[in-house]
Parts: structure tokens; sequence; C-alpha cells
């Protein structure tokens, strides 16, 4: 009994964590109503804007495009969220946007 608890614990986390990007956090950029993220995994760059104040459904917005490549975009009404996105971006720069209830942040081209 005691070991099915303690399984229990690290099975939730990773719950969480899949819906998060993978691999190591390269840049973050808060606004007036999120956060916008960006993580770098071997040959892959991932992105997410999450909301400062989650419950709510509102317009939430991530695009994260490849330098010369078609960005990959996620965008709707969600209530904590949108992404995560990912491109490959082996040796490639890449621009992250993030918007959450009209308010947003970008980052330029970055992981040059």
């Amino acid at each position: 009994m005691v070991g099915a608890v303690s399984l229990t614990g690290p099975g939730v986390q990773s719950a969480e964590a899949m819906s998060a990007c993978a691999g190591r956090p390269v840049k973050t950029v808060g606004f007036a109503t999120g956060e916008l993220r960006v993580y770098k995994q071997r040959q892959y760059a991932c992105a997410m804007t999450v909301a400062k104040n989650p419950g709510t459904r509102r317009a939430m917005s991530v695009s994260l495009q490849p330098r010369g490549g078609r960005a990959a975009v996620d965008k709707g009404d969600f209530t904590r969220q949108a992404g995560p996105v990912t491109v490959h971006a082996l040796n490639r720069c890449v621009r992250v946007s993030g918007a959450v209830a009209g308010k947003s942040a970008s980052t330029g081209w970055i992981l040059c």
C-alpha cells in the first residue's frame, strides 16, 4: 500500500509535465497577462504561452517560426495555456510570439 501511494505522486507530476515542452528552458518573456516560454531539446525548439491567472476562458495564442520555415501556431480560447508547439530548429534561429487576452510578447530571432 505504501509503495502504491508513493508511486501516485510522481505519476501525477509526469501527467502535468506532458502538457509542457520537453527540453531545457532558454527564454522566458513576461507580459501583462501571461508569460511566453521557450525550450530547446536537441534538434527541436518548443514554445507555449501561459496565462498569469488561469481559470477564465479567453483568447490565447503562441507562434514558433524557424528561420526559413513555416510557423507552428496554436490559438483559440483556453483557460491556462496555448501550446505547446514544436518545430525542427537544428542550426536555425527561431522567432516566438504569444498573446493572452489582447496583450502580447515576442522574442525576435533567438537560438542563432
